[in-house]
């Protein structure tokens, strides 16, 4: 399995070069586990004739005619024949590296929606070469085709889809007994999964569309599997090989802390502090994340952390991902912890002098909790005795950031908090080496906030509304997208309608522009001004998006929502709904947008459930753009899991590695050793390893 490539027959250097440039494949493994991008029933092709305008199909003939016409726009035209009828395929791109790829008699298949101007026709279909009268005609005809990711590159030396098709197989014919299943026939059977092997020749060359699912599965369980396995030994590994000597919690500083309370915790809220403290008095470190629901009580729960951590004689460290939000929960911190308790704020704005007395004070343990943002990093900050660090919205910060602050204790305690709700198949993947502890109930007296959506061309009808607040005593978030105008983007910019609010709307009204280019201490200052009640109107970018808590501000206009994700607009959204008056929210969108953005506001207007937007999001966007791996798209790392769809299968690898762990006598010695001798294990081989150790990393 680990052969180069090169020496496949049909292959050789020059294109195992360019395979290794283009896809990553370089081994015979790597050629094996190339999954098809999509299948087309060869078998159930309609007839030309039989086709009509608007239907989306696959036709196949042979080419007729490729000729580049058009008097003012030149375009490529590819008539195909099957005997029935002809239609043809028109080009406006790369006209002449396609003139030479469509050759008179080759067998051709196009795919795509059919439109009539003269004749039939495909714009810029999805094409496909055959075979048709080769000795190799059984892959590529009359059966259930794959279709592989390629490159013009890789098509100009003979590695299109037919290529692969022709590759794939003559290493199936003489390798796949190389393969070995890591799973024995009972396991399988019991989990209603198909062999190793069969799967590997299902996914390139199945049956029906069933087969070829079903082999998706199987080596998506692997992928799967493996993941959780890893996840599990290195939990095992976290939790066997350190033994730390705790003092006991005295819980009398979180006592008090729940007496003075203005307020009672919501069920939810006192099951997590219960599962942090049970973390707190294990022997092994805690690490768990924390999700919640915009404004249902995170904060609260980390103070309670941190005075657990405090009765037990230990400093606790809060890293917020802005100053904005370092300086808010400061203030909330001191707000509500006993007074015995010393806090401090240090982040890059803290001037020198304050600085070198903080550092000070946390060095000989006299500050028992400091709140802070990068600044927490910084060599300067020692510790005297950390036990507990705390990370507010985690995504913010790196793998490497977290750990380093979790250098400055020795077995310190985490509690990482996310407002952004994690689908559960997400949380599975990516934090299975976690405890998740979940609040889902909202504090009793919050109201609910009002979500309506209205075209531009209606937006009078909001500045009505927002007149009418602001002359009630309340305040207004104004939300847009950029900063700037920008002569690729035609959007408003948050400094364009600054202008337009202070000047045209609302010009005895205080409005104020808030973006995340401005200095740290205007930022300050601008939100201090508004939480003091001085401003009226915050025209803003997302800078507000996290965290950001004024009761009095009960508006939230969001202009082009259409260019916002579910995600970020449920969170700008949780901007308002924090104080004793019915808040609302208006989405403004273009008279005009598609239809993938009218269900994502309409998402957003139904509901106010983070996890449900959360699941939705998932949907619609993609694991890769929700975890950060990619832009766009649906990538998770996985070649074969749907972590969308096999929410099933997440469960069942999970189960069964949490299974083989924990009845395992001899694991490997470290994690390190589990890393480095990955294709010796025996539970491993016949996994995608090569993939599946760049999703671990």
């Amino acid at each position: 399995m680990d052969n180069n490539i090169q020496y496949i027959k049909g292959i050789g250097p020059k294109k195992a070069e360019a395979l290794k440039h283009e896809l990553g494949i370089e081994t015979t493994e790597d050629l094996l586990y190339f999954c098809p991008r999509r299948y087309i029933d060869r078998s159930v092709f309609k007839p030309i004739k039989d086709v009509f305008v608007n239907e989306s199909v696959t036709v196949g003939g042979h080419i007729v005619e490729s000729i580049i016409t058009g008097r003012k726009r030149k375009y490529l035209q590819v008539i195909i024949d099957d005997g029935s009828d002809s239609i043809s395929g028109i080009f406006f791109n790369s006209l002449y590296y396609f003139a030479k790829l469509f050759k008179a008699g080759d067998y051709v298949l196009f795919s795509g929606t059919v439109e009539f101007y003269n004749q039939k026709q495909i714009v810029h279909p999805d094409f496909d070469f055959i075979d048709e009268e080769s000795q190799i005609k059984s892959i590529n005809t009359g059966r259930i085709i794959p279709l592989y990711r390629s490159t013009e590159k890789l098509k100009k030396i003979g590695l299109d889809s037919r290529g692969f098709r022709r590759i794939i197989r003559s290493i199936i014919d003489t390798d796949i007994e190389n393969i070995s299943d890591p799973l024995d026939e009972t396991f399988l059977k019991r989990l209603g999964l198909i062999n190793l092997k069969e799967a590997i020749f299902s996914i390139h060359f199945p049956d029906s569309i069933a087969d070829a699912e079903n082999a998706r599965r199987r080596l998506a369980f692997n992928e799967l599997f493996f993941l959780q396995y890893y996840l599990c030994v290195s939990r095992k590994f976290a939790r066997n090989e350190i033994n730390i000597k705790r003092n006991k919690i005295d819980d009398l500083y979180y006592k008090e802390f729940l007496s003075k309370l203005p307020f009672v915790l919501t069920v939810d809220q006192i099951r997590c502090i219960d599962e942090i403290k049970n973390d707190m008095n294990n022997f092994y470190p805690m690490n768990r994340l924390l999700q919640g629901d915009v404004g249902s009580g995170k904060t609260i729960v980390s103070i309670a952390a941190s005075l657990l951590a405090c009765g037990r004689g230990e400093q606790s460290a809060y890293m917020a991902p802005t100053e904005v939000l370092a300086n808010q929960h400061y203030e909330t911190f001191s707000k509500y912890i006993p007074d015995k308790i010393s806090i401090a704020l240090l982040t890059g704005n803290t001037s020198h002098s304050e600085k070198k007395k903080i550092y000070e004070q946390i060095s000989n343990g006299e500050i028992k909790i400091v709140i802070g943002t990068h600044a927490l990093f910084q060599e300067k900050v020692k510790f005297n005795n950390l036990g507990l660090i705390i990370i507010d919205e985690q995504h913010k910060f790196g793998v490497n950031q977290r750990a380093k602050l979790r250098q400055k204790g020795k077995s310190t305690d985490l509690l990482i908090m996310t407002a952004t709700p994690i689908p559960r198949s997400l949380s599975l993947t990516l934090y299975g080496d976690l405890d998740v502890s979940y609040i889902y109930e909202k504090p009793k007296d919050r109201i609910s906030i009002k979500t309506l959506s209205f075209p531009e061309s209606k937006i009078q009808w909001v500045y009505n509304s927002v007149e009418k607040y602001i002359s009630q005593g309340r305040q207004v978030y104004f939300v847009l997208p950029i900063i700037q105008e920008s002569e690729k983007i035609d959007l408003k910019s948050a400094i364009e309608e600054y202008d337009k609010l202070r000047t045209k709307i609302f010009p005895h009204r205080k409005v104020e522009l808030l973006h995340g280019k401005m200095s740290s201490d205007a930022k300050g200052s601008i939100m201090q001004r508004f939480k003091n009640g001085y401003t009226d109107i915050l025209v803003s970018t997302t800078v507000i998006e996290v965290g950001v808590d004024v009761p009095n501000a009960n508006i939230m206009v969001i202009e082009h929502a259409e260019r916002f994700g579910l995600a970020q607009l449920h969170q700008l959204r949780g901007r308002v709904g924090r104080g004793e008056h019915q808040s609302f929210c208006a989405l403004i969108y273009p008279d005009n947008i598609s239809a993938e953005a009218v269900k994502r506001i309409e998402t957003i207007v139904s509901t106010d459930d983070g996890f449900k937007i959360a699941e939705e999001d998932l949907k619609s966007r993609g694991a890769g753009e929700i975890i950060g791996s990619r832009q766009h798209g649906r990538s998770s790392g996985f070649e074969f899991a749907d972590i969308i769809n096999d929410m099933d299968l997440i469960i069942e690898a999970k189960k069964e590695a949490e299974i083989i762990v924990t009845k395992a006598k001899n694991m490997h010695q470290t994690l390190s050793d589990l890393q480095n001798d990955i294709r010796l294990s025996p539970l491993l081989t016949g996994i995608r390893t090569k993939k599946v150790l760049s999703i671990l990393s």
